[in-house]
């Protein structure tokens, strides 16, 4: 039987000095982090970027099939790519939590093993935080830290008419690890003799739980000389995504179907499921990859690059936001992704 260690054996202090006792500096902008009431950050003459992002257990995750370690990772990850969307670096964090009695110190310590995991992978140091008693369930809060280049951010209301629009990876398969995961648990809760059957799908449940910034793009556009015109990451899908850069440029688009990158794992999930892999990608989200658009003359530099994909370009404002189909018809592009506020 594991060892159980209660909260309240350590109080506030002991939870946090046990939880923080490891942490390795990377960045010289670090001046002070954990351990007294604020942090101390100089970026050195560089813009600084702030987000933040909120984490509910039963709306943002389900502890029934997200692993505490995964989900650590996870709350790091969704967060520095903010900072990427941003044309930014990331360089600290701070991570506040909510937790029920349900918890225990292992428990917390598996929750922060993944958040150091996706700290150094992405050399970023966590520097602060708060954790407090949550009624029920889990709370997270994580606040991404990171600096730019004087002017060098890249906003989401900056598209132009005749710019391409790209996307980095494939879209579609954090939905359909989702919708796979959602399946088991329910057949595991109607008979919980059946063990959950995830049918070798390690690809779409992977986009799920475990997924990645994109540090790899932000580094090849400023390689290769690109600054993105507008950018931002796919939290809600591609569909929702295009309309908010078009909606705040004040432009319209078209987007081809047969250019939505959707990994093959993630297609024949789909229909496995009976689901158009089309429709996944364009409203499933949370594949956290980057989409963004470039000038014209930029287009022979990104097809070098194999992760990025252009799917259609910007209009004008009054020939307004459509689909074009494999056979050549355009529909209206609709977002039927996530709302943070719907009723469940």
């Amino acid at each position: 039987m594991n060892h159980r260690t209660e909260v309240s054996s350590l109080g506030e202090f002991g939870l946090i000095e046990h939880l923080t006792k490891n942490i390795e500096i990377h960045n010289a902008s670090t001046i002070l982090g954990v351990g007294d009431d604020a942090a101390v950050i100089d970026h050195f003459g560089k813009q600084t970027l702030i987000s933040t992002d909120l984490l509910i257990e039963g709306i943002h995750f389900d502890l029934t099939y997200t692993p505490l370690k995964h989900l650590g990772y996870k709350a790091v990850m969704v967060n520095l790519s903010d900072i990427y969307a941003m044309n930014g670096t990331p360089t600290q964090i701070t991570i506040s939590l909510g937790i029920s009695n349900r918890f225990s110190v292992e428990a917390l310590t598996e929750l922060y093993e993944g958040i150091y995991i996706a700290c150094n992978k992405h050399g970023v140091d966590l520097v602060g935080g708060d954790t407090s008693s949550s009624g029920k369930g889990l709370i997270i809060s994580v606040t991404a830290i990171g600096e730019v280049a004087p002017d060098k951010f890249v906003k989401r209301n900056t598209a132009e008419a005749g710019n391409l629009i790209c996307v980095s990876g494939d879209c579609g398969g954090a939905f359909l690890g989702l919708t796979l995961m959602e399946r088991e648990k329910k057949i595991f809760l109607e008979n919980n003799a059946i063990q959950p059957n995830l049918e070798n799908e390690s690809y779409i449940v992977g986009r799920l739980l475990k997924p990645e910034a994109r540090k790899e793009v932000i580094d090849f556009l400023q390689e290769a000389g690109i600054t993105p015109t507008a950018m931002m990451d796919v939290s809600d899908g591609i569909s929702s995504e295009v309309l908010h850069l078009c909606n705040q440029s004040g432009v319209g688009c078209r987007v081809y179907e047969d250019k939505i990158p959707i990994s093959e794992d993630s297609r024949k999930a789909a229909y496995k499921f009976g689901l158009d892999p089309t429709i996944c990608a364009l409203n499933g989200g949370e594949d956290y990859e980057l989409i963004f658009t470039i000038r014209q003359e930029d287009h022979d530099k990104i097809v070098l690059n194999e992760e990025i994909s252009v799917i259609g370009y910007m209009t004008t404002l009054e020939e307004g936001c459509k689909l074009i189909s494999r056979g050549g018809n355009d529909y209206p592009l609709t977002a039927q992704g996530w709302n943070a506020f719907q009723t469940r």
